[in-house]
């Protein structure tokens, strides 16, 4: 009996180290993201394309797509004036968990930038 109780409290210790490991990966991947959210458009100006890498020890890659949208553009016939264009900031930042499988977490946000 003292065997089963000892197995099975181990089994649940382990089982919950196991999950503090991936929630210790998910909130690194989210603070990761926030921080590539954070820099768009104010550490160099809203730029139109895609951007990647990787942390410097290799666990997490991220990706950046910046595109201009056209909401609040003028109706066709209408000339626009605004010097400002609205831009989407998408985030994606992937890892490879201790289960071997591929793990992902997105990111999305608007903000505004020079039109020009």
């Amino acid at each position: 009996m003292l065997a089963l109780v000892l197995v099975t409290s181990f089994e649940i210790f382990t089982g919950g180290m196991r999950r503090a490991g991936e929630l210790q990966e998910y909130s690194r991947a989210l603070e990761l993201a926030q921080s590539k959210i954070a820099a768009a458009g104010t550490e160099e100006p809203f730029k139109e394309g895609e951007t990647q890498g990787e942390t410097e020890d290799g666990r997490f890659r991220w990706a950046v797509a910046v595109r201009r949208t056209d909401e609040g553009a003028p109706a066709q016939g209408q000339s626009n004036n605004n010097p400002y264009a609205l831009f989407r900031v998408d985030v994606r930042v992937t890892w490879a968990g201790a289960d071997s499988r591929e793990h992902s977490i997105a990111l999305a946000t608007m903000g505004l930038g020079s039109r020009l």
